[in-house]
């Protein structure tokens, strides 16, 4: 993770597109100024990037199923429970799955595990629309290669 970017995806470890799934594993660095206000003495991931690493995590999926054609915009959430704490240095498994997609909106629901432990989980709604700028999907194109995005969902184009 490179909070200080809001980069809270390492490495996508599986995107199944028949499935409509993806799994990713994050990081969660060891110190980070984050963690001197979240809280002092006592650092803790804030609940509200936990949301956001599914957020990332369920983006990634629905930019493979669209074939990087366009991009998701966050758009609501829903029942989101933070169950857990999670501390620094705690590696995080965060899987989703594509629950609906239309109308130019999908419905995504996500989960975070540490230890085989659910952390958080949500239902996280986007926004599809095509890319703003070209620039702006050249510059998610480098993030996807630096993430392991599968080569063969086309990212160039």
């Amino acid at each position: 993770m490179r909070l200080e970017y809001f980069q809270l995806i390492d490495r996508i470890v599986a995107l199944d597109l028949d499935a409509r799934t993806i799994e990713v594993h994050a990081q969660v660095p060891q110190t980070s100024t984050i963690f001197e206000g979240h809280f002092p003495g006592h650092p803790l991931m804030p609940g509200v990037l936990l949301i956001e690493s599914m957020a990332q995590t369920c983006g990634w999926l629905l930019i493979g199923l669209n074939g990087f054609s366009r991009m998701p915009f966050l758009a609501a959430v829903k029942e989101a429970k933070l169950r857990s704490f999670v501390a620094p240095g705690t590696a995080l498994s965060i899987t989703a799955s594509l629950v609906h997609d239309g109308s130019g909106f999908a419905m995504t629901r996500a989960t975070v595990r540490s230890d085989g432990k659910t952390v958080c989980e949500a239902d996280i709604t986007f926004r599809i629309v095509p890319f703003p700028d070209p620039r702006f999907r050249a510059s998610m194109a480098e993030v996807a290669r630096a993430i392991g995005f599968p080569l063969e969902v086309r990212i160039d184009g």
